[in-house]
C-alpha cells in the first residue's frame, strides 16, 4: 500500500512541476478545459464526445512525456547534440501529431462525420 501512496504522491509532484515550469503545459490545459467543456455543451455523438474528451487527455499525457524527455536529455547534458535534438523534435512532433487528431476530430465532429 505504501508503495502505491508514494506513487501518487510522485506523481503529484510530476503534475505540479509541469504545471510550474512549462508554459506549454498550462496552454493545454486551459485547452482541454474548455476543449472537454464544449465536448460536453455541442450537440455531438457520445462516440465523438469520448474522442474528442479522450484526444484532449492524450495532448496532455504527451507533454508530460515530452517534458520528461527535455528533462532527461538536459540533465545529461546541456551541450548541443545532434542526438539530443532528435529526441527534443521528436518529443515536440508527438505533440504536433496530437494537436491534429484534436483538430481533426473537432472537425469531423462539428460536420457530423462522427
Amino acid at each position: 500500500m505504501k508503495r502505491i501512496i508514494n506513487a501518487l504522491f510522485y506523481s503529484l509532484y510530476g503534475f505540479a512541476a509541469a504545471w510550474r515550469d512549462e508554459a506549454a503545459f498550462r496552454q493545454l490545459m486551459l485547452l482541454a478545459v474548455i476543449g472537454i467543456a464544449a465536448a460536453c455543451f455541442f450537440p455531438v455523438s457520445a462516440i465523438a464526445r469520448v474522442l474528442l474528451i479522450g484526444a484532449h487527455g492524450l495532448t496532455l499525457i504527451v507533454e508530460l512525456l515530452n517534458t520528461a524527455i527535455e528533462a532527461a536529455i538536459d540533465r545529461i547534458s546541456e551541450e548541443r547534440h545532434p542526438l539530443s535534438k532528435k529526441a527534443k523534435d521528436c518529443g515536440s512532433a508527438a505533440q504536433m501529431v496530437t494537436l491534429a487528431l484534436v483538430a481533426a476530430l473537432w472537425i469531423a465532429a462539428l460536420c457530423g462525420g462522427i
